[in-house]
């Protein structure tokens, strides 16, 4: 299931907006504030941003500018109800891709969401790699040589983010957001179970790199034969 964010400081709305995207196969994480939101986005790699400008901490606009100034390609719909001609050019100036005035219909929504979904998805790598895996998220596949084994989103996810950080210990926090959103309740050992899975996928798939935990920290994807050599 793709997964955005959704900066919404109205409840009711939040609400509706998340089932009539759920509908369409869209997870969104929600968040009230301008500093959620940036928390939120340093801690998971979502696929959109859907952006309200009247934040209880200010406008909206200050966290897509600050965003564009840190070099974030994230996709991004700005949801307002100033529909002001100069209110919709601010938005696209601020780095916006899109402009949505309230109120909306949910299809549309779900349609202008799923556009940028698709944008994000042009701008990725089909095959990130690490080592000698390669992730294809598209088709949900990790592949080793000429095999390959199925994974289910939150494992993606993970091994999305492990291989990111090419070999650097990732923290529990991170990994958990990055499975499973911040919203999504996650059990006890949820983390632990999925990292076990991947494990026993790696070492079918013959792949020399391991998942490693670090004591008290996370874990990290290694090259098992560069850890000998060191």
């Amino acid at each position: 299931m793709n997964r955005i964010l959704l900066v919404e400081d109205h409840e009711r709305l939040a609400r509706l907006v998340c089932t009539g995207l759920a509908g369409a196969g869209i997870a969104a994480d929600v968040v009230h504030r301008i500093d959620a939101a940036w928390s939120a986005l340093q801690q998971v790699d979502y696929g959109a941003l859907v952006l309200d400008r009247g934040l209880p901490d200010g406008d909206g606009l200050l966290l897509l500018q600050r965003l564009r100034g840190a070099g974030s390609p994230i996709p991004c719909l700005v949801l307002t109800a100033r529909d002001a001609l100069a209110d919709r050019v601010a938005g696209l100036d601020s780095g916006a891709d899109d402009y949505l005035p309230k109120p909306f219909a949910m299809d549309e929504l779900v349609a202008r969401v799923r556009a940028l979904l698709r944008r994000q998805k042009e701008l990725e790598p089909l095959d990130p790699g690490h080592g000698d895996l390669r992730l294809v998220p598209s088709d949900g596949l990790l592949q080793c040589g000429d095999q390959s084994v199925q994974l289910p989103a939150s494992e993606m996810q993970l091994m999305l983010l492990l291989a990111r950080k090419g070999g650097e210990t990732v923290r529990r926090t991170a990994l958990e957001a990055a499975a499973w959103g911040l919203t999504e309740a996650v059990t006890p050992g949820a983390l632990d179970v999925a990292v076990h899975r991947l494990r026993r996928k790696l070492s079918a798939l013959g792949s020399r790199l391991r998942i490693v935990n670090v004591r008290g920290l996370g874990y990290a994807l290694r090259d098992e034969e560069k850890q000998v050599a060191e």
